[in-house]
């Protein structure tokens, strides 16, 4: 049959839900293994393989193989929580007296809870359980003829892997191809390159055939090979040129907005060619979309990072930000509603409406890295209420219909081209992940391929757009984002002024690092908004010198009195670290803010004994702005003030020799 790696996912999902309760070897393995090559692969066991097969032991008498298929495989079977070791012996020893014709190339060993697969050949062994078989269900496609290509360096995909295509970055740079038109085509050749191992081209691994056997080995070619291949993922199937080479018309339609703009495609040698072969070999299945961040940061000049102050960071501290600005209580609620006794469904489903409503918006985006775990997390609790309604038979729609959490709930600004790219096909690469998960669950295939719906990320400078021409504050649940760490020394004069424009000051203009601008910009932003409408809640990562020094008095009364805040929730000093190539390690808070008339009563402060380590998280009545529990103060707003002339008499404080 000609089942693609997603149909037999859905096959594999569907074949684990009904044989979970298997496990006597002696009543359910041949049941077991009909099914298995049937439901799943459409293969009648009985055209293939035969049961029960009689073959001498070393020694020892007559055995008899479970399963066997000449020349390709043998199973040994063994009840649920005998244990492996003794089915891996004796299937090992049924090989000694095979004939050379029949000895298999694979070895399956399995308890019904879990499959132990070697390839004889390879000398390599993969274990996974039963739940896990439909992620693993390639391993298996030499039951319909296909061979897996292995490579020695097929690694799981990591920072190794982004430096990789930061080398094809280079190169490219190098010869000449720059600007737009290299931060495009590079967007481009990571998403194909994710397409390639995850099930949006199918079958796997044909980009790296087409590369492989279609470009010439001194790369002479390889340019052109890709403007052709970008040219029929934005062209729908139906409107091809039936002329297309059979290599080409295999490729999906993708969308009409990541492939959509046309420039000449770069000229490649034979080490650009060997560059994007090489990355081609890593399996990026369990990528992390987030790591695009790291892929950006290894590819820029250091100069340049430090005058940007891009600084990417890790899931684990992205997830200290979002955890208590919305999903510990979006979870909290979830966990209140599964166990009502009545009313349960309905109000479910009113929740479901509430997550499919909400909007985030992240105005210094960078790469999308905080977008894109908020919006893995979102669809994480979504899959689990889905599940949730199931059980109160309320799944007779498909379920494809009812994942209503998408990539267009995002909104962004970033002020480089390049990353803002990212981030858009990033998002779309965690919205098939998240896809693919739904499918696991729910025994589907839920695509969302071609690509209707999309983040907007606009590319700008987010301290001079207006916030509201990207996402109007009404519509704005939740603003949050790392914007750029730079201190009031190190801005430029552009930078200096505009925090300057922002934090109006007067004549001083003040001394604030560069991050006040947006937690300025976010409140004016959630100031707009009106009843009946809530305005959004605001999390900034921030340098830790905002919350000391001469900086509270400047920045803290704006953002206390002018705008009407209090602080709803912060992360004490603790050192910020970056999944990228020479990484940044610098000492932030994190700063949640609610607007005055909707704060919640508990503060949660994190504290840490060592910046390296965990937090230690306290609750009280009201934080200072220098982050200390501020309950027992007359006015938890106090702030100590710079004072021109000693309020005491005595002479004043002057500056003598002061090397700088």
């Amino acid at each position: 049959m000609r089942l693609t790696t997603s149909e037999l996912r859905a096959r594999a999902s569907a074949f684990v839900a009904a044989h979970r309760g298997d496990g006597d070897e002696l009543r359910d393995t041949q049941t077991f293994y009909n099914d298995f090559f049937y439901s799943i692969f459409g293969v009648r066991r009985e055209r293939v393989a035969i049961y029960e097969k009689s073959v001498e032991r070393l020694g020892r008498g007559k055995g008899r193989i479970d399963l066997f298929w000449p020349g390709e495989l043998i199973v040994e079977q063994k009840s649920a929580g005998r244990g492996l070791q003794g089915a891996r012996l004796q299937a090992f020893e049924y090989l000694h007296n095979l004939k050379d014709e029949d000895l298999p190339k694979r070895v399956l060993v399995s308890d019904f809870r879990t499959f132990e697969l070697t390839d004889l050949a390879a000398n390599t062994t993969d274990a996974f359980a039963l739940e896990d078989l439909p992620k693993n269900i390639e391993k298996f496609s030499f039951i319909l003829g296909r061979q897996t290509v292995r490579f020695k360096d097929q690694d799981p995909v990591n920072i190794k892997a982004s430096e990789l295509v930061g080398l094809l970055h280079d190169r490219l740079e190098a010869s000449g191809y720059t600007g737009h038109r290299l931060e495009v085509f590079l967007t481009r050749i990571v998403f194909c390159l994710f397409a390639d191992d995850t099930g949006i081209f199918e079958p796997r691994d044909i980009l790296w055939d087409y590369l492989d056997s279609e470009t010439k080995p001194d790369g002479s070619d390889t340019g052109d090979r890709l403007g052709s291949l970008f040219h029929v993922l934005n062209t729908p199937e139906d409107q091809r040129q039936n002329t297309l080479s059979p290599a080409l018309a295999r490729f999906p339609y993708v969308n009409g907005h990541l492939f959509a703009e046309y420039f000449p495609p770069p000229a490649f040698d034979a080490d650009m060619r060997a560059a994007l072969l090489n990355a081609c070999r890593f399996d990026w299945t369990p990528i992390s979309p987030a790591i695009f961040g790291s892929l950006f940061q290894s590819v820029m000049d250091k100069t340049e990072r430090r005058k940007k102050g891009a600084h990417y960071t890790t899931e684990k501290n992205i997830l200290k930000l979002i955890g208590p600005l919305f999903l510990d209580d979006l979870r909290a609620e979830f966990d209140r509603l599964r166990g009502l006794k009545s009313g349960r469904a309905q109000r479910l489903s009113a929740f479901h409406d509430r997550l499919a409503d909400l909007t985030f918006f992240d105005p210094a985006c960078g790469c999308g890295n905080f977008l894109i775990i908020a919006y893995r997390e979102l669809r994480m609790l979504e899959l689990d209420l889905l599940k949730e309604l199931k059980t109160d038979g309320q799944m007779a729609l498909d379920a494809a219909t009812l994942s209503r959490v998408d990539v267009d709930q995002f909104f962004g600004i970033e002020l480089e081209e390049f990353p803002a790219r990212i981030a858009e096909t990033a998002m779309w690469m965690m919205d098939h992940l998240m896809n693919l998960k739904l499918s696991e669950a729910f025994g589907g295939y839920y695509p969302r391929i071609p690509l209707k719906k999309s983040p907007t990320i606009r590319h700008g400078d987010a301290l001079d757009i207006d916030w509201a021409s990207v996402l109007p504050p009404d519509r704005c649940s939740y603003v949050l984002g790392n914007p750029p760490f730079i201190g009031a020394k190190y801005q430029s004069e552009i930078q200096r002024a505009q925090v300057r424009r922002i934090a109006a000051l007067g004549k001083s203009g003040g001394t604030l690092d560069f991050v006040a601008g947006w937690l300025l910009k976010a409140a004016e932003y959630a100031g707009r908004v009106r009843a009946p409408h809530a305005p959004p809640r605001i999390a900034f990562v921030a340098t830790n010198s905002v919350t000391q020094g001469e900086q509270v008095a400047q920045l803290w009364p704006a953002l206390f009195d002018r705008y009407g805040l209090e602080i709803a929730f912060a992360h004490r000093t603790f050192e910020w670290g970056s999944d990228a190539r020479g990484k940044a390690h610098v000492h932030v808070v994190i700063l949640g803010l609610d607007r005055r008339d909707q704060a919640r009563p508990d503060r949660r402060l994190f504290s840490y004994p060592d910046i390296r380590g965990d937090a230690v998280e306290t609750v009280h009545r009201a934080i200072s702005p220098y982050l200390f529990d501020a309950s027992g103060l007359i006015d938890p707003h106090t702030v100590v003030r710079e004072e021109p002339r000693p309020v005491n008499g005595l002479s004043r404080v002057v500056i003598g020799s002061k090397p700088i």
